[in-house]
């Protein structure tokens, strides 16, 4: 007989996973008071504890330190809405075996829930030494929370990382939080692209060149591999490399050491490798265009980027954290986006993914003439929306008593998102950004309610305001 604890300052959530989880083999208990939760695990049994992060009386990474006082192997989930890298490191580093977002899959939960138990069962716990923060990655979206999980597991290790993804996805930025969240954080960073340079100066590059070693070559360079000895080299676009080049790169992978251009000493390194691509390796591998014993160093570790069109959920976020980054840069005084504008946005294809959002949040905060981004400041958005619907263009002249309100904007954009998912109310407020409640008020206000489908998403509990779309 299983006992699970559930703790969060929401009751709904406490009884929702109680109904989800309780079985005839699995008790659920709920407190939605930190302390008395304390009070119980020095009381009774238990075999796991699922926690909210974000809890008035007394936060959930706190908590998690009191109960490893309490029971020190005891496994713990810890659930938030506002998911990171930082917060997942952090969780899993105060001994969390797993960290999930809100709103919750019923299928993600069960699933979280019994390999806890397992690991329980086989005494096995996962930990993950706490490191500085790292907020350049944004995103609460479940494929984006599976990327943080991947990431404070294994930046503690040495192990070679390949970061997959379409161009403009962050894969970089993953580079970089697996280095700033290793114990090789101290060490060096360093960054390449290896499609953006020859085979020579590439070579030169990564391994160095003695003096005279080909023309021009007026001194000795030690490489990056020697001056980033004890850090990271990130390898970009490493499906793009020549095969010699290849039979180089694999060399270092299991030799741990480089020989300059022109040189006969080898030197050895000590170098953590993550690299990344936009190209399906497996299917380069199958073509004969790349090495397979290459890849198979590479790939110890495989995180996957997914494409901003497959996340759209985290559109806000991204939003938020780029307008707030440009208008300091710029020194505009900018400070929130329309209903509107946002809609537009949400309804962009982003082919050129982060990147291309990044480009087109800048030239709309360098260009706005007010401090509140709307639908004109994205032209271009607006152009091909309009292309697209056969709607006017919204640069063009509209009469005042034909042009809608911004109330009547939002009511048709959630109605319109309610509609693609089917009437379900969860999957709507996920994609909306706000929570269940604040969905069912809002459809309230607008005069139309939505009965949402059995099974699916589970959701959860939040602020009681009407939470604004953007």
């Amino acid at each position: 007989m299983n006992t699970i604890l559930v703790v969060d300052d929401d009751d709904v959530t406490c009884g929702l996973l109680a109904d989800i989880l309780q079985d005839d083999d699995t008790t659920v208990l709920g407190e939605t008071d930190p302390h008395a939760a304390l009070a119980r695990l020095r009381d009774e049994p238990v075999d796991l504890l699922i926690t909210d992060v974000n809890m008035p009386q007394l936060d959930g990474l706190s908590l998690l330190a009191r109960v490893r006082t309490v029971q020190p192997d005891l496994p713990v989930i810890v659930m938030t809405a506002f998911g990171s890298i930082d917060t997942a490191v952090r969780a899993i580093g105060a001994g969390a075996i797993d960290y999930v977002s809100k709103p919750m899959d019923v299928d993600e939960v069960r699933a979280n829930v019994r390999r806890a138990l397992e690991r329980r069962r086989a005494e096995e716990r996962v930990a993950v030494p706490a490191s500085g923060g790292m907020d350049e990655v944004v995103g609460r979206s479940p494929a984006m929370v599976s990327v943080y999980r991947t990431i404070a597991r294994v930046a503690p290790t040495a192990a070679t990382v390949l970061v997959l993804g379409e161009s403009g996805t962050g894969k970089e930025l993953i580079a970089r939080a697996v280095h700033d969240h290793s114990p090789r954080r101290a060490g060096r960073f360093v960054a390449v692209d290896c499609a953006a340079l020859g085979d020579a100066l590439l070579e030169s590059e990564l391994f160095g060149h003695v003096r005279g070693a080909f023309t021009g070559a007026v001194g000795a360079s030690p490489g990056l591999f020697v001056e980033a000895d004890g850090g990271t080299v990130f390898l970009d676009e490493i499906g793009d490399v020549s095969p010699a080049m290849q039979a180089r790169l694999l060399r270092v992978l299991q030799e741990r050491q480089v020989r300059p251009v022109g040189g006969t000493r080898w030197t050895p390194v000590d170098v953590r490798i993550v690299a990344a691509t936009h190209r399906d390796l497996a299917a380069e591998v199958a073509a004969g265009r790349f090495r397979q014993d290459l890849y198979y160093r590479l790939q110890v570790v495989t995180v996957a980027l997914p494409p901003l069109r497959d996340r759209r959920d985290d559109i806000p976020l991204l939003v938020d954290r780029l307008l707030s980054r440009a208008a300091s840069e710029t020194g505009k005084p900018v400070r929130g986006i329309s209903d509107e504008a946002l809609a537009l946005l949400l309804d962009h294809a982003w082919p050129g993914n982060v990147r291309e959002l990044r480009h087109v949040i800048e030239r709309a905060v360098v260009l706005a003439r007010h401090d509140v981004l709307a639908a004109e400041d994205f032209p271009m958005l607006v152009q091909r929306d309009s292309v697209r619907t056969g709607l006017p263009v919204a640069t063009a002249r509209v009469p005042d008593d034909e042009r809608p309100t911004l109330e009547e904007l939002k009511r048709r954009y959630v109605l319109t998102v309610l509609d693609e998912h089917g009437g379900n109310v969860s999957r709507a407020a996920t994609v909306l950004g706000i929570d269940r409640r604040s969905l069912h008020r809002m459809l309230h206000r607008f005069g139309r309610s939505a009965r949402a489908r059995a099974g699916g998403i589970v959701a959860t509990g939040g602020d009681e305001r009407d939470e604004p779309l953007a």
